[in-house]
């Protein structure tokens, strides 16, 4: 990897963290006026997936094959990456304080340190171990997870169950592309995982309910539909398709320490779009997170230790696997 395609994969990552973040602000406004957590998140996905089909269409130049070849990686993707992961989200909050779920969820990158670890049987570097522990304590920060609320074992566990399915979503997105575009895979795996998404609604697993009244927003009553529009275009189809993009140049683990900055976004977009509080903690956990990013990016990452070198089904399976023997170190290590 070399030092452009870096500095160049770690902008488009702040873009992807920076539009991941707008979601929360517009979003609440939604859910107050009578949305359900699981329909809007599966008519966001759906419209991100519409906008991202014509372009990944074009992008493909006729070469199906590449998709075909990718067909686990795209199922991967729309199964964990879109439909379970933010499945496992919303069923957590509704047990636990929002805060803590999002803590849980967002420790993902220390699973993927973990992960090397112990399949590598080789320790992190100091500096790894040191942005690891540097950006969880900028996350709880930022977040401020509440503890009033009574221990509910299961909800802990569908909170965890969200930080898996975000540690893959990482690993499968940062697969080399093998001919299949970045805004191809986020477009078909939209697509597919709001497919999901609308099926398990339907079910009546989760809550799934939605209104049409105007929604209160910018000082004005806007239609139910254009935060949602907006939600889906910036937030879901940019974001995803960014944030593929900037693990495919990263690989997974530095692309998830990246991806903490949409905590520190989305509280920025509360703060600026709704009014809500920023506070000094907050604004010093976002610093923290920064710098815990700087220390991980300062590391010289070893092929075989990046987990983006393996293939997407063995990526997406790796978490059940026994570890195997340590392989010497490559060059330069």
């Amino acid at each position: 990897m070399n030092r452009s395609t870096t500095t160049l994969g770690l902008v488009i990552a702040v873009i992807a963290a920076a539009t991941f973040g707008l979601s929360g602000a517009l979003a609440k406004p939604v859910l107050e006026s009578g949305w359900s957590p699981a329909a809007a998140v599966t008519v966001r996905v759906l419209i991100g997936g519409l906008v991202l089909a014509p372009v990944a269409i074009l992008s493909l130049r006729g070469n199906w094959a590449a998709l075909w070849r990718a067909r686990w990686r795209v199922f991967a993707m729309a199964l964990i990456g879109v439909a379970g992961t933010q499945l496992a989200y919303f069923a957590a909050i509704e047990r636990i304080p929002v805060g803590s779920a999002v803590l849980i969820e967002y420790m993902a990158p220390l699973l993927l340190v973990a992960i090397a670890w112990v399949r590598t049987r080789r320790s992190p570097k100091a500096v790894v171990l040191i942005g690891s522990v540097v950006a969880l304590g900028g996350l709880v920060l930022v977040v401020s997870p509440g503890g009033s609320a009574a221990f509910d074992l299961f909800g802990y566990a569908l909170a965890m169950a969200a930080m898996v399915g975000c540690a893959i979503y990482y690993l499968v997105a940062a697969q080399p592309s093998n001919g299949l575009p970045a805004v191809a895979l986020a477009g078909f795996g939209l697509l597919l995982g709001g497919v999901l998404l609308g099926l398990v609604g339907l079910t009546g697993l989760v809550p799934f309910e939605t209104s049409t009244a105007d929604v209160p927003m910018f000082g004005a009553e806007l239609p139910w539909w254009l935060p949602l529009l907006i939600i889906g275009v910036v937030a879901t189809a940019i974001a995803y398709s960014t944030s593929i993009a900037a693990s495919e140049m990263l690989g997974s683990r530095l692309a998830s320490f990246v991806g903490l900055l949409e905590v520190v976004a989305a509280t920025f977009y509360a703060w600026l779009l709704l009014g809500e509080q920023l506070t000094v903690p907050q604004l010093l956990g976002g610093l923290l997170i920064l710098i815990g990013i700087a220390f991980v990016r300062s590391e010289r990452t070893d092929a075989a230790i990046e987990p983006a070198s393996l293939p997407p089904v063995e990526a997406a399976a790796q978490l059940s696997r026994p570890p195997q023997p340590a392989q010497p170190p490559g060059p330069g290590a």
